[in-house]
Formats: structure tokens, sequence, C-alpha cells
């Protein structure tokens, strides 16, 4: 769904009839997705600025369309769901980027997500550093 916002510059409700239509998924699952879908939409740009400031050399708009919204997703996840350990979300990220990226978003999203985790760890990202921006 990030993918194709990314792309399109849609609203998440235009994609999430699209994309369910014909996926299965019990209706947690499907609220998690949105709620994501929904917070990476409207904190986009205060996300971008974390996701650049930890990766040397890369603008975020230049980074793989992929890569970008993992690393979009998987810091919000961060900063928000503060019950998934981060461990895990840097995991999924890295599994998810190994699937859909090339064959370096793996050790490149790896990177980036760790050192922003150790930011969150220490408190020096918190919530209320996405609020407030609608992209």
């Amino acid at each position: 769904m990030l993918f194709q916002l990314d792309l399109t510059g849609t609203r998440p409700d235009d994609v999430f009839t699209e994309f369910w239509n014909n996926r299965q998924a019990e209706d947690e699952l499907r609220s998690f997705a949105e709620r994501l879908v929904w917070g990476v939409h409207r904190a986009r740009h205060a996300l971008d600025r974390l996701i650049s400031g930890s990766a040397e050399h890369w603008r975020v708009e230049r980074m793989a369309i992929v890569d970008r919204n993992v690393l979009r997703m998987a810091v919000y996840e961060m900063v928000t769901e503060r019950e998934t350990p981060p461990a895990v979300i840097i995991d999924e990220g890295i599994e998810i980027a190994k699937k859909f990226g090339s064959e370096d978003s793996g050790s490149f999203i790896n990177g980036i997500l760790d050192s922003i985790r150790i930011r969150v760890e220490r408190d020096e990202i918190v919530g209320k550093d996405l609020a407030g921006e609608e992209a």
C-alpha cells in the first residue's frame, strides 16, 4: 500500500479497497496495517527527516521506493507501537526489503534502522516528533 501511495500520491482510503479486494485478512491485521499506512502517510515528512538524519550521503527521495517505504513504516512503528520490540521491527523490515528490494536492501535498511533504534531507545525520538504533519 505504501509503495502505491508513494507512486500515485493518492490518499490511503483510495488504496485500501483495491488492496484488500483480493486478499483475506483478519480484522485485527487489517486494522493494524491500515493504522500503519495512515500513520506513515500523516508523518511522512517527519519520518523522511529522521531517516535522512541517519542515512549518510542519501536523500530519501533518491532511495529505492521499496527501501524508503520499508524505512518509513519501520521507523513509524518503532516510535508509535512501543510494545513491539525494535529488534522485531528491524528484522521484519530487513525481510521485506530482501524480498521486494535489491540485493543490498537488507543491509541498507539494517544500518539505518539500527541507528534510529538507538535514538528511540534513548527517547531522543518520541511520538510527538511525528505529530502535526500531513503529507
